[in-house]
């Protein structure tokens, strides 16, 4: 993980510690006869009234209706609530210290989990105190339920019922937001990152097989052509064959390098490429013969008079022709015509 990312899981398993010294929940219930209201608040371990006399209010109204009392020292949850919690912690914390993605990701999942199921319990706890009535209560409406809102506004009766988040709720639902967006940043860096992985990794394949075999540089004054055994000197003219094995073989005209190939010297399925110069530069640029666009023409002085010369490019080729006229041709059919006197159609 990116360093601002780790400070940020750091901060947000931080928040959690919230928890233990605020609410996490509140109930309020408001109605005519209660001006001030009643109201009760769910912390991680214990269940409070607003008020100190709010919680045993509730359970006297609720008692002429049929509905359980609510007696915190039976639920549950409140007493592994804490654990929980601060595993959470402690693991988000560890995920930060150590930066490793594997774990974000592990927490999140965790940490995700945990509060899907604490909101699900807390729903099927109010459904269960709002359903399950006591049949012999001084108060029955038929069909009626007093299940408390999980979220929102609710009217029950005269009492109006509200249910959101205290402070260490919110703090806890901004604890996991912020964890989710680091978590997607770093899934999509990780993405990023493989993508590269992978893109190098194929441009170093890619390299490499064009690299093994490859064509040679040409040592113009020095080398001798492979047919002709003439040096070559002009860098606009020169061609090449390389064999599968990485050997290869210069000439100084491209029609001796198809000289060469219609003589048999190299079997043709050891051949691996075949190169022809750029004739618009003189820098030694080797073209593929087969890619290549070739101008035939008396004027092309070649040095065995083969007057055949490669350019890149279909509109080269028609430059090349409209200055010293002939005709365009593709490499296999100056190949075809190889071995046929000078200036002879192919």
């Amino acid at each position: 993980m990116s360093k601002v990312s780790r400070f940020v899981i750091a901060a947000a398993a931080l928040l959690l510690a919230l928890l233990y010294v605020t609410p996490m929940w509140r109930i309020d219930l408001s109605a005519p006869q209660y001006p001030e209201g009643l109201g009760i608040r769910i912390w991680v371990d214990r269940i409070e009234g607003a008020a100190p006399t709010d919680l045993q209010n509730l359970n006297g109204i609720n008692h002429y209706i049929g509905m359980q009392p609510i007696e915190p020292d039976q639920i549950a949850e409140l007493r592994y609530m804490p654990a929980i919690v601060g595993v959470l912690l402690a693991t988000g914390l560890a995920a930060a210290l150590l930066g490793r993605r594997a774990l974000l990701f592990g927490w999140l999942a965790a940490y995700g989990a945990v509060a899907l199921a604490g909101l699900v319990d807390f729903w099927k706890w109010e459904y269960d105190y709002g359903h399950n009535l006591d049949p012999t209560a001084a108060i029955k409406i038929p069909g009626m339920a007093f299940q408390p809102p999980l979220l929102g506004g609710k009217q029950l009766l005269n009492f109006h019922a509200s249910s959101w988040p205290d402070i260490g709720g919110a703090a806890a639902i901004l604890s996991l937001t912020v964890a989710l967006l680091v978590g997607v940043y770093e899934f999509r860096r990780w993405r990023r990152s493989r993508g590269q992985a992978l893109a190098t990794a194929t441009a170093v394949a890619v390299a490499a097989a064009c690299a093994a075999p490859a064509p040679r540089a040409i040592a113009y004054g020095t080398d001798e052509c492979a047919h002709c055994h003439m040096t070559i000197t002009d860098p606009r003219l020169a061609a090449q064959l390389v064999t599968r094995t990485g050997k290869a073989y210069v000439f100084d005209d491209p029609g001796c390098l198809a000289d060469f190939l219609a003589a048999g010297v190299v079997d043709q399925s050891a051949v691996h490429s075949v190169w022809v110069a750029d004739y618009s530069t003189d820098a030694g640029h080797l073209l593929p013969a087969e890619e290549a666009w070739l101008v035939r023409s008396d004027r092309i002085r070649t040095p065995m008079d083969n007057r055949v010369a490669a350019v890149p490019t279909a509109g080269a080729a028609e430059s090349l022709q409209a200055e010293l006229g002939g005709e365009i041709v593709r490499w296999a059919e100056v190949v075809s015509g190889a071995g046929s006197p000078a200036g002879a159609d192919s």
